[in-house]
């Protein structure tokens, strides 16, 4: 019984610490996004492409799927998602050496295909919007998110040409397509509930008006006439 009592004692103190330890994270701003939303979809893919790609591959994802999901023709993903004479059956992946990667950033940038379901999107939509000058760092600029991010702001040319307002638009589009991107079969999930959840209130009135039928004779008797 002490055993069990200890057992107890350090599953608790362990909760409090990892729930001290995620109190003192830095603050993530709410990144709002819609996988629903075609327009921002469309936006960060290209976003992605222009800005991301040259580092950073999504492998688990193919051109034409994206194309698909998308509603993008092979015209615009050839115009305005491919820029290394890939095929659209291909997957994206990155032209950047792992050699020459490991040398300029100290090590292999991450391939982007699940970090919305590792890290959440509003882990990316704070950590993209959180750089700021820092002339101790190689790149001459750090993170408040990721302390130290050997990473350089690959987005600094869109942050000067935009207002604040469209820049964050812009950050959440590609939150947003890296939401996507990590589970792509939710836009069928999501398009699908719908219908399903309206099924579903119509079987309970047929499956309720049912058993009210079938308990008609449980609850007069078949031996004793209704009123």
């Amino acid at each position: 019984m002490k055993t069990i009592k200890l057992i107890f004692l350090a599953v608790f103190l362990t909760t409090i610490s990892f729930g001290s330890l995620a109190a003192s994270k830095t603050h993530l701003d709410h990144a709002d996004t819609d996988i629903m939303d075609a327009a921002s979809l469309q936006n960060g893919a290209k976003l992605f492409m222009n800005y991301c790609s040259g580092c950073h591959a999504i492998s688990f994802m193919r051109y034409n799927r994206i194309g698909k999901d998308l509603g993008l023709s092979n015209k615009l993903i050839t115009e305005n998602l491919m820029f290394a004479g890939s095929k659209t059956g291909e997957t994206i992946t990155t032209a950047m050496p792992e050699g020459a990667a490991s040398e300029w950033f100290g090590g292999v940038p991450p391939d982007l295909s699940l970090v919305s379901r590792s890290k959440g999107t509003d882990w990316i939509y704070t950590y993209l919007r959180s750089f700021y000058d820092d002339e101790s760092r190689i790149f001459g600029v750090n993170n408040k998110v990721l302390v130290n991010a050997s990473m350089p702001d690959a987005l600094w040319s869109l942050r000067e040409s935009q207002s604040e307002a469209e820049f964050d638009n812009s950050v959440r589009d590609i939150t947003n397509f890296l939401d996507y991107v990590g589970e792509p079969a939710k836009l069928i999930r999501l398009q699908l509930g719908k219908w399903v959840l309206l099924f579903l209130s119509i079987l309970f009135v047929l499956v309720y008006l049912l058993k009210k039928e079938y308990w008609k004779d449980v609850k007069y008797g078949i031996w004793r006439p209704r009123d």
